[in-house]
């Protein structure tokens, strides 16, 4: 996930992420200031310093963190589910002044270990195809767990298909026998309407 959005120095703005359970999110981001008289974005944000928090579907915080104005951040899901990343900046201007404008760059890679390839190339042949395939079988798992979560999510989605057509089908069921009930009741006291009135 590659994107840029725009908020206000004193503004938080929050995204959310379905992470699968057991899965390394890594992220990284650059801050970028509004200049005024450029009329443009600065290429970076000196002493501008970003607040991460990332909260987890059960509400627990799993990382709040003072970053600097780029950076990168990580932290592993525990249970499955949208995960809330948020981002305010740590300006102490006071909010007259402070109504500048930031652009956020954010990569966010889920479930990707990132191979050291400086720690491969001082490796013999031997350990650097060990060092490969053990991020391949990092992948697979990753992969794998991904592939649950996908059927965990369709089996609960189906679930839920399977009560609202029930309830439906129920539903149905009561409005017939209402209007029947109705139906008899009307037919009744038109009956007998007609014998107090004698037309019957």
């Amino acid at each position: 996930l590659a994107l840029y959005f725009h908020i206000g120095e004193r503004e938080e703005k929050c995204i959310i992420e379905d992470i699968p359970s057991d899965t390394l999110v890594v992220g990284n981001y650059k801050v970028q200031r509004w200049d005024i008289h450029k009329h443009g974005f600065l290429e970076s944000a000196p002493g501008l310093g970003m607040f991460v928090t990332v909260t987890s579907p059960t509400g627990e915080v799993l990382l709040s963190k003072l970053y600097g104005p780029q950076g990168t951040f990580s932290f592993t899901s525990y249970v499955s589910g949208e995960h809330i990343i948020c981002f305010q900046s740590n300006s102490t201007r006071f909010a007259v002044i402070a109504g500048s404008k930031l652009r956020i760059h954010l990569d966010i890679r889920v479930g990707e270990h990132f191979l050291d390839e400086s720690a491969i190339q001082a490796k013999d042949k031997v350990n650097e195809v060990n060092v490969r395939l053990e991020h391949l079988i990092e992948q697979i798992h990753h992969v794998t767990r991904e592939q649950d979560y996908e059927r965990e999510r369709e089996e609960k989605f189906r679930k839920t298909s399977e009560e609202t057509n029930s309830n439906i089908l129920w539903w149905a069921i009561v409005q017939t026998l209402i209007l029947i009930s109705v139906g008899i009741w009307q037919i009744k006291s038109l009956r007998d309407f007609f014998i107090a009135k004698k037309l019957v």
